[in-house]
């Protein structure tokens, strides 16, 4: 979403990845440590939200609000989600990263 006076972008995304089900539980644990730290050390990761299908567990969609590219980038390079993705490789059966425009993003 465009900010008043030209100001940086906020990045959304949508991660739709797939899971090997015999690894499932290994998986969801590390992708929880990985959102909590990004959440706690991050300033510019504003929102990592994970939900699984209720009819396909293996299938984890992920929400990501980062506050502009240059927090996304940084996110990246982090030690704890270069630990994720090496530790995750194996366990992910496909992942698509979808950059979506937001219409109204409202929490309580």
């Amino acid at each position: 979403m465009e900010t008043d006076m030209g100001r940086s972008r906020q990045i959304v995304r949508i991660a739709e990845l797939e899971i090997d089900p015999a690894q499932l539980d290994s998986y969801r644990s590390l992708l929880a440590e990985e959102i909590e730290a990004s959440v706690r050390l991050e300033p510019g990761v504003l929102m990592l939200h994970a939900v699984s299908l209720d009819e396909a567990p293996e299938k984890i969609r992920l929400l990501e609000l980062y506050a502009d590219e240059a927090a996304y980038q940084a996110h990246l390079a982090t030690p704890h989600f270069q630990k994720y993705k090496t530790l995750t490789a194996s366990m992910v059966r496909s992942l698509r990263l979808l950059p979506v425009t937001p219409i109204l993003l409202a929490a309580k």
